[in-house]
């Protein structure tokens, strides 16, 4: 199957691209490093292709409320047009468990209005939503962090290896689509200060203080916000096992 990645250099494309071709995928990655601009619509026409299914891992390079917007705005329109002349059969569209349930964060409400505009689009799509990466939980400590206190609320959420994410949306890439949201997750859920005490080095742990008033990315979150549906896909990586692996040395 030949499968257009666009955002095939970030964290989830790279991993994505490789678990494909191990399948025996044609996968061509884009991203601007290699000419193809989602935004702009540069390079986008030759990127898609002969492609049958699209993958879209796009990330906006400011978080910044009307930057995040615009870029998704841009981005999507850009790959919709570019889809439906291409021939496209399968869109699909990596999102965030729980967007629809943080009204006040530009960043979630930038993915749902891209979310909106794949449903009332011209392709087949799967939205594929789903739960923070570990990876990115240096970030979500730093975003708590004020006078070197990390302040954060104890609600629950079931994180995920970007690995799982990329096999899962490997897995969707050759499903039919669901004209509708797919929910992945990790296989166990925590509190966040919990969560966060387990992944930080202990100095930073030492700092992580409770406060359910805390806002998650600019809204309040509690035990329903960031949790999966009982339909999600569950990943297998546990968080022991992703932290086992990162204290490894790179050879």
């Amino acid at each position: 199957m030949n499968i257009a990645i666009i955002g095939g250099t970030g964290l989830i494309g790279r991993k994505l691209s490789a678990r494909l071709r191990q399948a025996d995928h044609r996968v061509p990655a884009a991203a601007p490093s290699s000419g193809v601009n989602s935004v702009t619509g540069e390079g986008l026409d030759q990127a898609l292709q002969g492609a049958e299914v699209l993958i879209d891992v796009t990330n906006a390079p400011s978080f910044e409320d009307s930057a995040v917007m615009a870029f998704f705005r841009a981005s999507t329109g850009k790959l919709l047009r570019a889809g439906r002349a291409a021939g496209i059969r399968h869109y699909v569209a990596l999102s965030v468990v729980g967007s629809e349930r943080l009204p006040e964060s530009g960043y979630f409400r930038a993915k749902i209005a891209q979310e909106s505009l794949i449903a009332d689009g011209p392709l087949p799509y799967t939205i594929v939503r789903a739960t923070q990466f570990f990876e990115f939980l240096d970030a979500i400590a730093q975003s708590f962090t004020r006078d070197g206190i990390i302040r954060a609320p104890a609600a629950l959420l079931q994180p995920m290896a970007a690995d799982d994410v990329a096999a899962a949306l490997a897995r969707v890439a050759v499903e039919p689509p669901l004209n509708g949201l797919r929910e992945v997750a990790g296989p166990a859920p925590f509190r966040l200060t919990d969560l966060l005490r387990k992944a930080l080095p202990a100095p930073a742990a030492a700092r992580i203080v409770q406060d359910d008033d805390a806002l998650y990315f600019g809204d309040r979150i509690d035990d329903t916000t960031l949790m999966p549906g009982a339909q999600a896909r569950l990943g297998t990586l546990s968080l022991e096992s992703w932290l086992a692996a990162q204290a490894v040395p790179a050879h």
